[in-house]
C-alpha cells in the first residue's frame, strides 16, 4: 500500500488548527484560540479561520456548547463523522470504522479515541497533524467526498466553520467539486485501499450521524 508523502508544515498547522476549532468548545479549546491564530498567521493560513475564531470568542462557553451540539451532533447536514456521508447508518459503516481503527493501529501510535468514533473529523485531523501525517493525509484523501459534502452543507447554511473545512479541502489534491454530482464522481475516483470497500454517497439520512463523546449526541 502506498501512502502520500508527509504534508508540508503549512498543511499540518491547518489540520491542527481545524481539528481544535471543530471540536466541542470546552475550556481547552477556548484557551488555545490565541495560539491557533498565531500559528495560522505564521504560515499565512489565517484566511477562512477568522469567522470561526470570532464565533468562539463572541459567546459564553455554555452557549457555544449548545450551538455545537445542535449544529454538529444533532444535525445530519453537518455531520463530523466522515463515514456517515459515504456509508450512512448501515452495517457497512461498521466495517469501514473497523478499517480506520486498523489504520490507527498500523501507525504504531496509541490513539486515544476519547469515547469518539474513529472517523470523527477532529480526531482524523489531529492524527494528520502530529500522529502519523502520511496515514492521516491518506484518510483525509480517502474521505475527500465526505469533506466536500460537509463543506457544502456549512456553506449552504452560512455557518462560520465553512471556511475551516474549505481550508482542509484546499490542502488535498484535485479540483474542488461544486455540485453533489461532482462529489459522487470524486468518490468513485478515490482509491479505497484504506477502507477496502467501494464508496457511495448516502442519499438518505434516516438517522442522526452517530455518537459523540461524554454522552453528547
Amino acid at each position: 500500500m502506498k501512502f502520500p508523502a508527509p504534508p508540508p508544515q503549512r498543511s499540518r498547522v491547518i489540520y491542527a488548527a481545524a481539528g481544535l476549532l471543530l471540536s466541542y468548545p470546552d475550556e481547552h479549546v477556548l484557551s488555545h484560540l490565541d495560539l491557533v491564530e498565531a500559528g495560522l498567521s505564521e504560515v499565512e493560513g489565517l484566511a477562512g479561520f477568522e469567522p470561526t475564531l470570532d464565533h468562539l470568542r463572541s459567546k459564553p462557553m455554555m452557549e457555544l456548547q449548545s450551538w455545537h451540539v445542535q449544529e454538529f451532533d444533532l444535525s445530519r447536514r453537518h455531520a463530523l463523522h466522515l463515514t456517515y456521508w459515504t456509508a450512512g447508518d448501515t452495517r457497512r459503516r461498521g466495517e469501514v470504522l473497523a478499517a480506520i481503527k486498523q489504520t490507527y493501529r498500523d501507525s504504531g501510535l496509541l490513539v486515544d479515541l476519547a469515547g469518539e468514533l474513529p472517523d470523527h473529523l477532529p480526531m482524523v485531523l489531529e492524527f494528520a497533524s502530529s500522529g502519523a501525517p502520511s496515514l492521516g493525509v491518506a484518510l483525509l484523501t480517502t474521505y475527500r467526498a465526505s469533506l466536500e459534502l460537509l463543506r457544502m452543507g456549512l456553506e449552504r447554511d452560512s455557518l462560520p466553520h465553512a471556511g475551516v473545512v474549505q481550508a482542509i479541502c484546499a490542502t488535498l489534491p484535485g479540483t474542488t467539486p461544486q455540485t453533489r454530482e461532482e462529489v459522487q464522481r470524486l468518490a468513485w475516483q478515490t482509491p479505497t485501499e484504506m477502507v477496502g470497500l467501494d464508496p457511495f454517497i448516502a442519499t438518505g439520512y434516516s438517522a442522526d450521524p452517530g455518537l459523540t463523546h461524554q454522552g453528547r449526541r
